[in-house]
């Protein structure tokens, strides 16, 4: 009888896991950060996230000369100005220099914020098109190649996702 029973419980055991791999699964894997730098969505939210950052750069980079060239008017005149013009001038560049710092803590925030918001827009947009690939070619199981430590070329479905963007 005991024979019996350690015969039974393995029988018993790989009996579903038989019925399981007897099933056909379609398994695929994405590069989720290829799909996002090579889709043309990325390229043009790049160039326009360029040229704003390009204009505000300018700006600051004026008023940074600005101040520049306040701080040496100050060194190169205060010997020659009253008590009063240096604490005006003094003051203007103090003045100048906290709003420049602040301009400049303001922009790499936005920065921050719109790169973000960029990421999921996109993340969104590969989302949608991984999930209608999916559906068409009917694939069970997608893995995003950030959460696998490797995945064959013959699965990997990155670049149709990419030419479907």
């Amino acid at each position: 009888m005991l024979k019996l029973r350690h015969l039974l419980v393995p029988a018993f055991l790989l009996g579903p896991l038989a019925q399981v791999s007897a099933l056909d699964y379609v398994i695929a894997a994405i590069d989720p950060d290829r799909i996002v730098e090579r889709s043309p969505q990325y390229e043009q939210a790049r160039n326009e996230l360029q040229r704003a950052v390009a204009e505000r750069e300018l700006k600051l980079r004026e008023q940074q000369e600005e101040l520049n060239a306040l701080q040496q008017r100050l060194e190169r005149d205060a010997a020659l100005m009253s008590n009063e013009e240096v604490q005006r001038l003094t003051n203007d560049i103090r003045n100048r220099d906290r709003k420049l710092k602040y301009a400049q803590g303001e922009a790499r925030e936005d920065l921050t914020l719109r790169q973000n918001e960029m990421r999921t827009k996109l993340g969104k947009q590969v989302e949608e098109v991984v999930t209608e690939l999916a559906k068409e070619r009917g694939i069970d199981l997608i893995v995003s190649g950030k959460d696998v430590f490797y995945f064959s070329e013959r699965i990997d479905i990155s670049d149709e996702v990419v030419e479907r963007m």
